[in-house]
């Protein structure tokens, strides 16, 4: 894919150097010189230029991208990229960083984001999946904030310990997508048991994420 990162601080650097190494043409966008250092990620495309600009923008063939990466230090700034690679380059996935989750509610389509990462978000979300034990943990949110990532552990007693996938009576909104056990990636077939300590992680709306837990026993 051709991918263009709008930021080549640290943040957008790295992902520049991870995209590259995955065989990805990449297109480094950054205003402030002392960020436009073409040498860190030698295989990347480099231009200098501000990337709220809309005729930057044209001049740098932001067009011909499949992926928008707004990576920069300023919320304002990831917004107002997302907007003009959505709206008037018509970019099929656009991902957006948020750096002060107060902001994150204006991170949605309306603004032309698919995708919000909030690193702050995910750090809690991280400490949270790693000691709690029954309770719904909100990983990411996918697609326009229409639907989340969420995980659950199931407690070593849990009553649905031996009982197949097919019998949890989810709601409509929610689907279970992975289970985690152990070092194991299990995809669920029906016919799959629960095991105490699983961690089940599905992806569903915000209106039903509670009812997954009631499904679940807690």
């Amino acid at each position: 894919m051709r991918i263009a990162i709008a930021g080549a601080g640290a943040v957008g650097r790295s992902i520049a150097q991870e995209l590259v190494s995955d065989g990805h043409q990449v297109m480094l966008i950054e205003r402030d010189r002392k960020h436009f250092d073409p040498n860190s990620v030698e295989q990347a495309e480099w231009v200098q230029a501000d990337a709220c600009e809309l005729s930057s923008l044209e001049d740098a063939g932001m067009h011909l991208c499949d992926v928008v990466i707004a990576a920069t230090g300023d919320d304002k700034v990831n917004l107002v990229v997302s907007l003009l690679a959505k709206t008037e380059f018509a970019v099929r996935r656009v991902i957006a960083r948020v750096n002060d989750p107060t902001n994150e509610w204006l991170f949605t389509e309306s603004w032309g984001v698919d995708v919000a990462v909030s690193t702050p978000r995910l750090l809690a979300a991280m400490v949270e999946e790693s000691v709690t034990i029954g309770d719904v943990v909100r990983l990411m949110t996918l697609r326009q904030g229409q639907a989340n990532l969420v995980e659950i552990t199931l407690d070593e007693s849990t009553p649905f310990a031996g009982r197949a996938v097919s019998e949890l009576e989810l709601p409509r909104d929610a689907a279970l997508v992975t289970i985690l056990r152990g070092g194991r990636v299990i995809v669920p077939q029906p016919d799959d048991t629960l095991e105490g300590g699983d961690e089940l992680l599905f992806v569903t709306t915000a209106a039903v994420e509670q009812d997954i837990k009631t499904a679940l026993g807690y």
